[in-house]
């Protein structure tokens, strides 16, 4: 329908870093996204025909960090005239548009979590939300009762179900400078492979040390100046550092 005032409000959790929570598109290429990239928050407002709309092309806004942390966070959208409002959390962001944003031309119809028809856009990622979304309103319907409903208007893609599984992470806290944990090594292999999450406020601290057998040497992980290090060393050999 066409209405003066649109608003769309959300609240989402994930693990991942990257997907598309919010996909708007039409037949001329004029399209609005919201995708997480990076752990941030991205306003995209797109219209097609640059020749029509030479002045304002793109409009991109970015909002929030870190949101990929397995907590709730809430997303408003409001759309009225020419002044769009994007609030992340209690953060927003206020802008106007050119005048013609009032004249987007818009299918009639809003994905949640993916892109209906990948690359119809052309330029979009095609990366799917993976996580929870809740309280998705559209000026003032609730989307997922409709969805639980399985009332006509909505379609489903792909597996998902009415319920948010909280993703069994067990972390380990090291509460001194001397605590660490110590795991046997394998002999005989000549490939380590390791992966890991962490977070710390200190600026320096040694993340992960290994002896290498095969080649009488070994690597040092560590924080320095809050980044990365990775130390290499053989035996009569000089360091080799690599700041990732």
């Amino acid at each position: 329908m066409s209405v003066l005032k649109d608003v769309i409000s959300l609240k989402f959790k994930t693990m991942k870093s990257d997907g598309i929570l919010l996909h708007r598109e039409g037949q001329n290429g004029d399209h609005i996204t919201l995708e997480l990239i990076k752990g941030k928050l991205s306003l995209l407002i797109n219209l097609g025909d640059t020749k029509t709309h030479p002045s304002n092309a793109q409009i991109n806004i970015t909002l929030g960090s870190l949101l990929d942390d397995q907590h709730w966070h809430s997303v408003l959208i409001e759309h009225f005239n020419n002044q769009v409002n994007f609030t992340v959390d209690k953060h927003t962001h206020h802008f106007h548009t050119k005048g013609e944003f009032n004249y987007l031309d818009l299918d009639y119809e809003l994905s949640f979590g993916g892109i209906p028809v990948p690359g119809k856009s052309g330029t979009l990622s095609s990366r799917n939300f993976h996580g929870c979304f809740e309280n998705i309103y559209y000026n003032g319907v609730n989307i997922i009762d409709l969805a639980r409903r399985h009332k006509s208007q909505i379609y489903f893609v792909g597996n998902m179900s009415f319920s948010c599984i909280e993703s069994q992470v067990v972390p380990v806290t090291f509460l001194s400078s001397s605590s660490y944990l110590a795991l046997p090594g394998t002999s005989g292999q000549d490939e380590v492979f390791i992966s890991f999450q962490f977070r710390t406020w200190n600026k320096e601290g040694l993340l992960l040390s290994s002896k290498l057998h095969q080649t009488s040497g070994g690597f040092l992980l560590f924080l320095s100046d809050g980044k990365i290090k990775v130390s290499l060393h053989r035996q009569g050999k000089a360091l080799t550092d690599i700041i990732a």
